[in-house]
């Protein structure tokens, strides 16, 4: 991810507790400090707007890295990842794009399933 931010200026990271704790499982560490607040944005406890967020900056050009700490929660950001981002380009004719990355840990459930039924989600596993 750093490197990426250092290469372009338009990608940011947005999730909980990812600025000078950084993050959940240390993945943000010393991030702040490098691409300071304005890259590396701590957001309030809700996953929705989190992804809700990433959509609106994604559709704006910039190019947001999604953070959220557990798979778990994924479900409540269902409808800004799977009815806005992944649907937007269909919906507009192919003229909307909506490129941001969901990264996130899998500890307690395993949610490929839902993703694997959604075919305009690129998927890496």
């Amino acid at each position: 991810m750093s490197q990426e931010m250092r290469e372009n200026q338009d990608v940011f990271i947005l999730g909980e507790d990812i600025g000078v704790y950084g993050g959940a499982f240390g993945v943000t560490r010393g991030m702040i400090e490098e691409f300071g607040p304005e890259r590396v944005r701590n957001t309030p406890i809700s996953e929705a707007a989190i992804a809700g967020g990433a959509v609106g900056a994604a559709l704006t050009g910039m190019r947001p890295i999604l953070e959220l700490q557990f798979s778990d929660f994924i479900t409540i950001a269902m409808d800004q990842l799977v009815n806005q981002a992944a649907k937007t380009r269909y919906m507009f004719g192919g003229k909307g794009k909506v490129p941001l990355v969901k990264r996130g840990w899998r500890i307690f459930q395993d949610l490929k399933w839902f993703s694997l039924q959604q075919p305009m989600m690129q998927k890496d596993f």
